[in-house]
Parts: structure tokens; C-alpha cells; sequence
């Protein structure tokens, strides 16, 4: 809630530039307004100091324009204006779904598709402040990391924790998405959705990918697929009895199938070959996947001239006052 000053008429305030034309008038008109005497010496008039009564004679004029500018003001409407809103905010519940297999330590993304997928999903997840996150992996098994939250700061230290190995190799992206969709099926959001991102071909699981993706979509349920690797060859980080080496090796990819399960749930299929490819994938998502807001706006105007006209009244009072009792002249 707050107020702020508008004024209905405002072009009532450029009559306020005649204050100082009046204050030069007044001045000019002082100057010359000063009586003529005869007399044949003025040194005993320059010996006699100034009274107050004499200095306080120019309040009646700095009365009667501080009047002019009141009045001039309350002329204008000066009004005063209440507002309020009411915002609600309905969040988004995501779930990143991420592959952890062997083949995520190739080195085509920088330093290698594991460390670059965590940290674009964590500069994602920390720039949507609305929004539940959850954090599934999965590799020739799956579990949730990480079970749907608002603790951001939770869930990108725990991206931080995950590493190649950590469970069975292998790429049951079925078994990654049926985690993933068993984690929202409860979500009461307005919108859910899973991101998906994969450099393999589903090899290992007992749920098939599609059947997967048929149970999203019962559920309402939105996937993002992400197939992260270069085109051709990419170079991999191979055990050698002399050994790490790095060979390249061919990169497989199943995008028919990441663009079925993305379709069938009216999401949309990425393909990631680069580092700066994927911060555009992520970003484009946020766009796509805005948070709903509700903004009801209640405004209410006061009018607040009267205490201007008031104080107006009351110095041309006082003015008039002083001018015919305190400061009376004789004619």
C-alpha cells in the first residue's frame, strides 16, 4: 500500500512562475516607494539602526505570495492516490532427469557433458526463485537425488555430489523418466514438467521410454528432452593399461526416439553440441515455462486541496490583520 500527489488540473501550476515576476516587482516597487522629505542634514537618520517592526513589515508580502502560491496549488487538484496489489504466484514443479552413465565424461562439452550439463541446469535452477525442483539420475538404475523442493541452494549442492559411476553404467532412460514422473503425479502445480538429458541410447531398464512418456501425458505431464553431444566423434577419456587416454569415439545418440517422448507430451526435443548450445536450450525452456501470475490492482483517489486553500485563507487573514493594526501607515 502506498500514496503518491497527482494533480487533476496541472496546468493550473504554471501560474506559479508569476511568483517571482512578483517577487521582482515587488522590489522594483520598494525601491522607488519611499518618501520625499526636506531636510537639511540625513546623518542623524543613517545613525539610527533598523527596528524589528521594520524587518517584519516584508512578511506581509512574503504572506500574500506564499497565499497566491497556495492557492494556485489547490487550484490544481492535488489529489491523493491509494493503490494495492494483490499478487499470487503460482510456481512450476521441474524435475531434472539426468544420465550419469560412462559416456558422460567425453570431453566434446567443456570440461566434459557431466560437469557442463550440472552447471547450466544449477545457473537454471538458481534464476527461477517461483519454482519446486527435483533431481532424478539415472544410468543402468535410477533414484531420485533429490525429492521435489523450494531449497534451491539444497539441490544445487547436490548437483555438485554427482559423478560418472556413482551407480550401475548403462542408459535406462525408460526407468530415469518413471522415477521422474513418479516424483509429480502428486503435484497440484499449474504447470509440471520434466527435463531430460541423455548422450546415449536406451540400452538398460524394465519400462520403455514411450511407455514412460504415455504415463506423463496421463498425468499432464511435460518433457523436455535433451540430447547432449557433437556430431561424428567426440573425444572420451578411456582406462588403458598405460592409463587414461583419450580416444574418440563415435557418438550415438537416439533423437528419434528423445523427439517421440518429447512430442507425445507437447514438449520439445533439443539437441545439445556445445556448452553455449546447451545455456540456449535451458534458456529457451525458461521461456517457454513461465510461472502464472494474478495481479488485481485497487486505486483510490482523495481529493487534497482543502488544506492548501485553508492555509491560503488564513495568511491573507493574517495579512490583512497585521497590514490595518501592527503595520498600519498613516496616509
Amino acid at each position: 500500500m502506498f500514496s503518491q500527489i497527482e494533480f487533476a488540473n496541472q496546468g493550473y501550476l504554471y501560474f506559479l512562475l508569476i511568483i517571482p515576476a512578483l517577487g521582482l516587482w515587488y522590489w522594483y516597487r520598494y525601491i522607488k516607494d519611499s518618501a520625499n522629505i526636506q531636510v537639511s542634514d540625513t546623518e542623524s537618520f543613517e545613525r539610527t539602526p533598523k527596528s524589528l517592526k521594520q524587518y517584519l513589515y516584508f512578511s506581509l508580502y512574503v504572506f500574500r505570495v506564499a497565499a497566491i502560491g497556495l492557492l494556485i496549488i489547490a487550484l490544481a487538484r492535488p489529489q491523493s492516490t491509494s493503490s494495492r496489489q494483490d499478487v499470487t504466484i503460482e510456481g512450476i514443479d521441474i524435475v531434472m532427469a539426468l544420465d550419469v552413465s560412462g559416456s558422460m565424461l567425453a570431453m566434446d562439452l567443456q570440461p566434459d557433458r557431466l560437469e557442463a550439463a550440472k552447471e547450466v541446469a544449477s545457473e537454471f535452477i538458481a534464476g527461477r526463485t517461483n519454482d519446486r525442483f527435483g533431481l532424478v539420475i539415472f544410468s543402468g538404475e535410477t533414484f531420485t537425488q533429490c525429492p521435489l523442493t523450494t531449497d534451491h541452494s539444497v539441490i544445487i549442492n547436490l548437483f555438485k555430489d554427482i559423478k560418472s559411476g556413482m551407480i550401475e553404467d548403462g542408459t535406462a532412460i525408460g526407468d530415469g523418466l518413471a522415477t521422474s514422473v513418479n516424483r509429480l503425479k502428486e503435484s497440484t502445480a499449474v504447470s509440471k514438467v520434466i527435463i531430460l538429458l541423455t548422450d546415449g541410447v536406451n540400452n538398460m531398464g524394465s519400462l520403455d521410454p514411450l511407455s514412460s512418456a504415455d504415463i506423463a501425458k496421463i498425468y499432464g505431464i511435460r518433457i523436455y528432452t535433451i540430447g547432449v553431444g557433437t556430431e561424428g566423434t567426440a573425444p572420451y577419456p578411456v582406462q588403458t593399461p598405460f592409463g587414461i587416454q583419450t580416444q574418440y569415439l563415435e557418438v550415438k545418440i537416439d533423437e528419434k526416439l528423445l523427439q517421440q517422448v518429447a512430442s507425445m507430451t507437447d514438449g520439445k526435443y533439443f539437441r545439445a553440441t556445445s556448452n553455449s548450445k546447451l545455456r540456449e536450450i535451458y534458456g529457451e525452456i525458461d521461456k517457454l515455462e513461465k510461472s502464472k501470475i494474478d495481479v488485481t490492482e485497487f486505486r483510490k483517489k482523495k481529493e487534497e486541496f482543502f488544506p492548501f486553500a485553508l492555509l491560503a485563507f488564513l495568511l491573507i487573514t493574517l495579512e490583512v490583520l497585521l497590514r490595518n493594526t501592527v503595520f498600519k501607515s498613516a496616509p
